[in-house]
């Protein structure tokens, strides 16, 4: 697949209908991960108690801010390959893991 036909499908009006839900959707998971696993933190540190059964949702979000991590590094990496900013795109695909068109 060539650079216009990606161009094609990603201005193509569906997908344009798809992409803001999947971005302000991802932006929200990411940020409210992100929110629960600071909170974890100041409950810690004033030496609170977390239910058990809660446990399960901070190794869930750890497993997809540790992911969305690796992701920016790479994306970092290739945009400075390009001579483009990485701090932008690592951070941009880090909280919506969409690629920057």
């Amino acid at each position: 697949m060539n650079q216009e036909e990606k161009t094609q499908i990603l201005n193509n009006p569906s997908v344009e209908l798809i992409k803001t839900p999947v971005k302000i959707l991802s932006t929200t998971l990411i940020s409210l991960a992100i929110l629960w696993e600071l909170g974890n933190l100041y409950v810690r540190l004033n030496n609170w108690e977390i239910p058990s059964n809660l446990n399960w949702i901070f190794w869930l979000d750890r497993i997809a801010l540790i992911s969305h991590g690796i992701e920016g590094m790479i994306a970092a990496y290739y945009a400075r390959l390009q001579n483009k900013n990485p701090l932008k795109y690592g951070f941009y695909i880090f909280l919506l893991e969409l690629p920057v068109c």
